[in-house]
This record gives C-alpha cells, structure tokens and sequence, in this order.
C-alpha cells in the first residue's frame, strides 16, 4: 500500500502540468509496474576487491549514476543508490556491482541532485560507516538532517578541500525538487563536481541537459583525464531534452569539456523513461565513429565492471609527472578539436 499510496501521490502532483505530462506518467507507471514483481537480476560476477594497486585512476561502474573512483589512495563515490528500489516506485532491474561490505573507506561522496535516483537516503543510512563526507549542491543538505557524516554544501564554482583532495561544484543543468511541492523553493540543487587529487582531474556531471556550462568548465579546468556523463533517458525526447542529454549530447558534451576519457553512466538500472533496455549504450555505440571515437576512449562498461584510466607507473619506469602528461594530453585535445571543427555541422542554439 505504501508503494502505491507514493505512486498516486505522484500521479496527482504531475497532474497539475498538464495531460501531456500525465499521459507520460501513465505509462512510466505501465512499464515499471511489470518489474515490481520480479526479482533483481543477479550479476554473473560481482567485485570483491575494488582497490586496484596497479591504477592512480581507476572507476567500477556499481549502476546508474553510482560509480566508485579510485584516485590514488582517495576514493570518490558518486550518487550512491544501493537499495533494491528507488522512492518505492521503481526497482532495479540488476543488482549492484558492487556489495556495500566490499566497499573501501570513502573520502568523498558526491550527491549531484535530490532526486530520489541520485539521493538515496537509505543507501546513506548503510554507508554510514564507510563515509568521510557527504558533498551536496546549494539547499541539499535540508534533506540529510539526522546524518552522523559531515556534509558540505557546495555552490557552483565554490571548492572545498581536506588532505590535497579538492572538490568543485560546477554548473549544470537540470533541476533541484525532490517532491513535486518543493519545486519553487528548491531551485539551485543540483550540480555537477570536479574532483582533483596529485595532479588527477575527475569530473561527474550527475544529470543535465545539453548546455554551453560543459565548454564554460572544460574552460576552467584545462585537463580532466575523466568525464563521468550520463546518456540517457532518451524517450520522449520532447520531454526529457529539457533535462537529459542523449547518447550525442553526452559525446558533444565530453568534446565540450575537452576530457581525456568518458565514463558512460545512467542507463540500464531503473526504469524512468520509455527508453529499450540496451538502447543507450547501443545508440553510443553507433554514434562512436562519427566522433572519430572509439571504446577505448568511451569506457561502455557493464555493471559491476571496473577500468583503469590511468595505469601506476611500473617500478623502474620514469614517471613523466602531472605536467608532462597535462601537455600530452592538451595536444591529444586540440588536434581532436580541431577534427571536431571539420565534421561538426552549423552549431545549433544553446540554452
């Protein structure tokens, strides 16, 4: 009863924008009532050790907008959503990547916005334990009240930082209500963060629509070496282009920010559009070579899979160092840019 007693509520708060939107919610409600019933899909492996002493840059892809990032010794875990539903409403269609016993001391936790997909609060109350501090866009810590972890509010291009490892709020766009009768007064909550840590540079955009806020930090920051970014929902595009970037904006974005490399993240987990299962990934996939791209660029993992981005250099082997690789890496970017120039079609309005 509880779960659907939140479902009608949901129902009547949608109802007050228009049929458009119920008509929407109607049959977001149709395909998700055919999961509750079932079980998660297990993973046919789940990580155990995510602690990778071969890697200073290394992401496990735990699902949706979770991923545990390794940084060195630091490690980053972003919207972490553990639960086996998400606001009673909708059910993981796998489990986890990765078990909350096996995860490691965390130093940052990154929550990019309310929603009930990205601030998971019985996922906090299990990781209590584990976490350093919470991080939250302006306005969000009203929402993690009885938290024993400290929680810092960041907004766009404020940074906080303890022990080298220093975080940055940084524009996005999307928006910040959790409920639908908070929605006039939460309207700054929401953002994406830049983590840096000895040289490393991480960024993770949580949601957004497409905006020129990517160009504006990839202007800021002048070498990420990883873009964590969304690439769905999808469908209905009319709708969810006011808040979502697609498989294409993800990678016009990721060109934006002028990144090394691109984590895909946000699809394939819960049901919350009319997307396929599978259909994001796979639409990236197609889209990789007219980008001049390719996977080993565009990290597509499965759930539950780790890479590393950044290997530790071998023992005897010389360390070229944060400014040396920075050159590289700046050169890589603007001849990929300036490809980009060639291919790229009249550039369309931003918002």
């Amino acid at each position: 009863m509880r779960r659907w007693g939140w479902a009608i509520a949901c129902a009547l708060a949608v109802a007050v924008s228009g049929c458009d939107r119920v008509s929407l919610f109607a049959r977001f409600i149709s395909k998700n009532a055919a999961t509750l019933a079932r079980s998660s899909r297990p993973l046919p492996v789940a990580s155990r050790n995510p602690e990778r002493r071969d890697a200073r840059l290394a992401a496990l892809w735990v699902g949706h907008a979770t991923v545990l990032v390794q940084l060195d010794d630091k490690f980053i875990l972003t919207d972490p959503v553990f639960t086996s539903s998400v606001g009673q409403l909708s059910k993981r269609l796998i489990e986890p990547g990765l078990d909350v016993e096996h995860l490691p001391r965390i130093d940052a936790t990154l929550i990019s916005h309310m929603h009930f997909d990205h601030l998971s609060l019985g996922s906090l109350d299990l990781l209590e334990d584990k976490l350093e501090r919470v991080y939250l866009p302006e306005g969000g810590a009203v929402y993690v009240p009885l938290s024993r972890t400290p929680t810092i509010e960041l907004p766009s291009w404020q940074s906080h930082e303890v022990a080298g490892l220093r975080v940055t709020a940084v524009p996005v766009r999307h928006n910040g209500w959790r409920y639908a009768g908070d929605r006039s007064w939460m309207t700054k909550s929401y953002t994406g963060y830049v983590v840096e840590y000895r040289g490393l540079v991480l960024y993770f955009g949580g949601d957004s629509a497409y905006t020129h806020a990517f160009r504006q930090t990839g202007q800021r920051f002048s070498r990420i070496d990883l873009a964590i970014l969304p690439i769905a929902p999808i469908h209905p595009r009319a709708f969810m282009c006011r808040h979502h970037i697609d498989p294409r904006e993800a990678l016009d974005a990721f060109r934006d920010l002028g990144a090394r490399s691109m984590l895909a993240i946000h699809f394939d987990t819960f049901v919350n559009s009319l997307d396929e299962y599978g259909e994001a990934p796979r639409t990236l996939r197609k889209l990789l070579p007219q980008y001049g791209l390719d996977e080993e660029r565009v990290a597509v993992l499965r759930q539950g899979e780790q890479r590393v981005f950044i290997p530790r250099p071998r023992a005897g082997a010389p360390d070229v160092g944060p400014t040396a690789r920075a050159h590289a890496v700046s050169r890589a970017g603007s001849a990929l840019r300036a490809a980009r120039a060639v291919q790229r079609a009249p550039p369309r309005a931003r918002p």
